[in-house]
């Protein structure tokens, strides 16, 4: 049977980042919430030439380089650059292979706000599986949704931590290391409308006055709606996103089936550290056993390829290691995928 693997990562961050003692001084809180509550030592924003494609191009051409694979013989580019980019109702991921030489690629752009990676493996993998003309996928995106957090507003402070940075990851059919196995993804559409910006489409235009409003950043618009059904299923539906992964993922050598037993490394996003400390507690994890990006900041669905980064070199993801990448996305959205590190 065909096996999809991991050939290769990349990652970029701009040169310009606030600090948590920044932070604190825009949204008028204390540092110690910004760092300990937040879990913000500092964030990468973008400065007046980090475009969101552009980050992404920037770490896909690391991870090509680290892979010793042309971009002409990548089959399929799934950009996942948010819908704030360089421009709007634009091909993102055309313009991303034409920029990388993949001129054999065809392009698509997906979105599923934070959970795009981890939607993106599995559409790589079940395409790659079903289609023998896709061997080699190139996954990668920019992100630069801290443009729209406004310090002012303490509804959105969850929020606080969203960054910008690009990042990227090569799949190829057969690859003999990091295979990815199995992937589950939850939504729950009641939550839809409840983080939005409120001038930015159809249904209100951000026009000068909006913008002078504040109408064109995040905004809670129901907070105590959002709080009470949150915090009812979100816990719970990660959990059940990363079991039926691990029951999507077949069986282990002895032929039985993988379980959160098996877990060696959580490649989380980033969230709030009281949130992060409970995920590992829950799947019989320690701190050792991931990493925080608290130095890196939220760069949303590319917190994956920061995580693997980071786990490597602080020697915490190892080949042997089943890891699982976890994220959610406002809308909401919650994900997981199940990747065993190293050889077959």
């Amino acid at each position: 049977m065909d096996t999809v693997g991991i050939v290769s990562i990349g990652t970029y961050s701009p040169e310009t980042y606030l600090t948590a003692v920044e932070i604190a001084e825009a949204a008028g809180l204390p540092e110690w919430v910004v760092r300990e509550k937040l879990g913000i030592s500092r964030k990468f924003v973008g400065g007046p030439d980090d475009h969101p494609n552009e980050m992404g191009i920037k770490a896909a051409q690391e991870c090509l380089a680290n892979s010793g694979i042309a971009p002409q013989e990548i089959d399929l580019i799934l950009c996942t650059t948010e819908e704030w980019r360089e421009y709007l109702l634009w091909t993102s991921g055309v313009h991303m292979a034409h920029e990388l030489g993949a001129s054999n690629a065809w392009a698509m752009d997906i979105h599923a706000r934070c959970a795009t990676t981890v939607g993106a493996l599995k559409m790589a993998k079940d395409m790659m599986l079903a289609d023998p003309e896709i061997n080699t996928v190139l996954i990668a995106g920019g992100y630069r949704v801290s443009d729209f957090i406004n310090f002012q507003n303490p509804r959105t402070s969850f929020l606080f931590n969203i960054g910008a940075g690009g990042g990227a990851m090569l799949l190829r059919k057969n690859h003999p290391r990091n295979q990815v196995l199995g992937a589950h993804i939850i939504v729950d559409g009641s939550m839809s409308k409840h983080v939005i910006v409120p001038a930015s489409g159809t249904v209100q235009f951000p026009t000068d006055q909006a913008v002078r409003d504040g109408l064109f950043y995040f905004d809670l618009v129901e907070p105590e709606a959002m709080k009470n059904r949150l915090n009812a299923v979100s816990m719970d539906n990660w959990l059940k996103c990363v079991d039926e992964a691990l029951r999507k993922s077949g069986q282990k050598p002895d032929g039985a089936p993988y379980t959160r037993a098996d877990l060696d490394f959580l490649n989380m996003v980033l969230i709030k550290p009281s949130g992060h400390q409970e995920m590992l507690q829950r799947l019989g994890l320690t701190a050792d056993q991931s990493v925080y990006l608290n130095e890196i900041g939220h760069t949303g669905e590319q917190d994956a390829m920061f995580g693997i980064r980071e786990g490597l070199k602080a020697g915490r993801l190892q080949d042997g290691h089943l890891m699982a990448i976890v994220a959610a996305g406002i809308g909401y959205v919650w994900a997981a995928g199940i990747v065993k590190w190293g050889e077959r």
